[in-house]
C-alpha cells in the first residue's frame, strides 16, 4: 500500500478569471500523470464541472461514489463538491495507489485559506499536503478597474466614509486570494498593452507575498511542471499569512446570491445582449451558463463576467438530456422570478 501522502494544489481565483479553462488544459496535457479534481461549485448548476467532465477525453457517465465521481478516460479523476468535502477525501485518500496529484477548484466566491487549514486536520494531514495555492488573476478585469490600484486608500476611505461600509466585499476577496498564493497566473493577457499589463502586476505583487512567482498566460497554457510539484506544505505555514477574514469563526456566501432558471432562447445575439443590458440593471457578478437554440445539434455554454461575455459550442447534446436552456446568475440580492421575467421580456 502506498503510504506517501498526496500532493493538493488549490487553485483559486475571481469569478470568470479562467480556472476552469485551466484545469481543462491541465487534464488533456496530463503527460500520463493520475490527477483527480474536486470542482467545488457555488450554485445549483454544476456548470464547471460538467465542463471538465467534458473537456476532450471522455469520461464514465455511470460515475462513482453517488455520482460524485467520475473516470476519465486517462485515469485522472474528476469530482463535483458542495457541501460534502470531508467525505470526498476520505474516498480519494482511500484511492491514493491510483493518484499522483489532486487539483481543487475553489468556487470563484470561495476564500482559499479556510480550505488550506482544513488540510491540518488530522484526518486529511495524514493523507494530504497542500502542494501550493495558485491564484488565477484576470489580467484585462483588473486593469479595467474592476479593482482598486490602491487598497491602502481604500481603506482609509471606508473608514472615514460611513456611506461606504456596505461596499461589496469583492475587493477583500481578491486580496484575500492573493494573501493566500505561493503562484499567480496573470491570465488572458494576449492582445494587452504592455503598460497595462506592468501596472496589473504591479497591483498584484502589492497584494501577493513577497517573492511570489508571477506568470503570464491566456487560454490556460501553462506548463504542467509550472502549475504541480512546488512542493510548499501550505498546511504549515498558512496561519502566518494574514487575510481580512482571519477573524471570522466560519466563511459561507450569505453575501451573495445564485439564482438558476431556465429561459426559452432563440438567438445567441440576442441573449448576449440581454445578459448585457441586465447586469448593467442589477448586481450580477457572474453568468454561466447551457443553452439550446433552435436547430442546433449542440450545446452553446455563455459565460459573462461584468459586461464581458463569452459564448461557444462544445458538444453535442446527448439524446438522454433534455435540450433546455439553464443559467446561474451570482450577485447580490438577487431576484430570480423578477430576473428571469426581464430577460424573457427581451428575448421574446
Amino acid at each position: 500500500m502506498n503510504l506517501q501522502k498526496i500532493p493538493a494544489t488549490i487553485v483559486t481565483g475571481f469569478l470568470g478569471s479562467g480556472k476552469t479553462t485551466l484545469l481543462r488544459k491541465l487534464l488533456t496535457n496530463a503527460q500520463g500523470r493520475r490527477i483527480a479534481v474536486i470542482v467545488n461549485e457555488f450554485g445549483e448548476l454544476g456548470i464547471d464541472g460538467e465542463l471538465l467532465r467534458g473537456c476532450g477525453i471522455g469520461c464514465d457517465e455511470n460515475g462513482d461514489d453517488n455520482g460524485q465521481l467520475f473516470e476519465l478516460a486517462n485515469g485522472c479523476l474528476c469530482c463535483t463538491v458542495q457541501e460534502e468535502f470531508a467525505p470526498v477525501m476520505e474516498r480519494l485518500a482511500a484511492r491514493r495507489d491510483q493518484i499522483d496529484h489532486l487539483v481543487i477548484e475553489t468556487s470563484g466566491l470561495a476564500l482559499p485559506k479556510p480550505l488550506v487549514q482544513a488540510f491540518q486536520w488530522p484526518a486529511l494531514r495524514n493523507a494530504f499536503t497542500v502542494d501550493a495555492v495558485v491564484t488565477v488573476v484576470d489580467a484585462p478585469a483588473v486593469a479595467a478597474g474592476d479593482f482598486a490600484d490602491d487598497p491602502v486608500a481604500v481603506d482609509a476611505q471606508r473608514r472615514g466614509d460611513d456611506n461606504l461600509d456596505h461596499e461589496s466585499p469583492l475587493h477583500e476577496l481578491f486580496e484575500d486570494q492573493l494573501a493566500t498564493a505561493d503562484l499567480v497566473i496573470v491570465h488572458k493577457v494576449d492582445g494587452m498593452d504592455p503598460a497595462a499589463l506592468e501596472a496589473v502586476e504591479a497591483t498584484v505583487r502589492a497584494e501577493a507575498p513577497a517573492g511570489v512567482k508571477l506568470v503570464r498566460a491566456s487560454h490556460g497554457d501553462v506548463p504542467l511542471d509550472v502549475l504541480l510539484g512546488l512542493q510548499r506544505a501550505v498546511e504549515d505555514v498558512i496561519d502566518d499569512r494574514k487575510t481580512h477574514h482571519d477573524e471570522e469563526e466560519d466563511h459561507d456566501h450569505d453575501a451573495f446570491d445564485s439564482v438558476s432558471m431556465g429561459l426559452d432562447v432563440t438567438d445567441r445575439a440576442r441573449l448576449i445582449a440581454a445578459l448585457q443590458a441586465l447586469v448593467q440593471r442589477h448586481e450580477i457578478y457572474r453568468v454561466k451558463g447551457f443553452v439550446a437554440l433552435p436547430g442546433a445539434a449542440m450545446r452553446l455554454v455563455v459565460q459573462g463576467v461584468g459586461q464581458r461575455f463569452d459564448s461557444h459550442f462544445d458538444r453535442a447534446w446527448r439524446a438522454d438530456e433534455p435540450r433546455a436552456t439553464r443559467l446561474v446568475l451570482i450577485g447580490d440580492h438577487l431576484d430570480a422570478a423578477g430576473l428571469r421575467a426581464e430577460l424573457q421580456a427581451a428575448l421574446a
